[in-house]
């Protein structure tokens, strides 16, 4: 299967964000709030997770529709699909173990084959696995289902490491933590590829989340701080909604200037 060509007289326009200290922010909080959030819907709210991974799941739906619309950047829209996709990758790894005794050495290492069999569709497909370059419905599509797997990755590998060896939120957090930096180091100083040490960090990203969400919401006897879901959810939903009006307003001011620069 070849990529489909892309016509060099139309401007190319990358639908996702630029990588920048604001979207690793921005993506750290928004997967601390899909694990506390699940939690909150299926817990609190006494949905219980078959009826809020539907729920949520339809919602996710209407919002790719949206994003998928845009056919550009717009951040409200992306940044709502992430949060969306969030939470459902949290609860499709939390109904494999809770609902489906299925184990969480199983989830981990069957959501890595899967994730790695969306990266060798999409590089056969498009040759490339850059972000940078997510100008057709087709890459589009891969990046998200990419993002989906790397979200339910990161849930199950968070979870087994804080839960099934018991080491607890805090030092599940700072073990992804530490990798992430390691991953960095890896890519400013030793060269490693820019594609790879992205993919990595974005995986690692969750489960680092995920814990420092736990760590804030659950119960002081679990281990947690007692801040509970509904506080930390809202805590990071405004932080987040915060972040995006920011990068609206300065996405706008930089178009306006690029189209100043345009007629000058």
């Amino acid at each position: 299967m070849t990529s489909p060509a892309i016509n060099p007289a139309a401007p190319v326009i990358n639908r996702v964000p630029e990588v920048t200290i604001n979207f690793w922010l921005i993506k750290l909080m928004a997967v601390t709030m899909g694990e506390t959030a699940a939690d909150y819907l299926a817990v609190n709210l006494g949905l219980g997770l078959t009826v809020t991974s539907l729920i949520m799941t339809g919602i996710l739906v209407m919002a790719l529709v949206l994003q998928f619309a845009q056919k550009r950047y717009v951040p409200w829209a992306y940044w709502l699909a992430v949060v969306l996709i969030s939470v459902v990758g949290t609860l499709v790894s939390d109904n494999l173990v809770d609902n489906f005794g299925v184990r969480l050495e199983t989830t981990t290492i069957g959501f890595s084959i899967v994730l790695a069999t969306t990266f060798m569709a999409w590089y056969a497909s498009e040759r490339t696995l850059s972000i940078h370059t997510i100008v057709t419905t087709r890459r589009e599509i891969f990046y998200w289902l990419a993002i989906l797997f790397t979200f339910s990755l990161g849930t199950a590998a968070g979870d087994l490491v804080a839960e099934r060896f018991e080491i607890g939120y805090l030092t599940t957090g700072l073990i992804f933590g530490g990798v992430i930096a390691l991953i960095t180091l890896g890519y400013y100083v030793l060269g490693l590829n820019s594609i790879l040490a992205f993919w990595l960090a974005y995986i690692l990203t969750r489960p680092l989340g995920a814990s420092f969400g736990d760590l804030l919401s659950q119960p002081v006897e679990y281990g947690g701080l007692g801040f509970g879901t509904t506080f930390t959810s809202l805590a990071f939903l405004g932080c987040i909604i915060a972040l995006v009006l920011y990068m609206t307003v300065r996405k706008s001011s930089d178009e306006a200037d690029a189209m100043l620069l345009e007629t000058d």
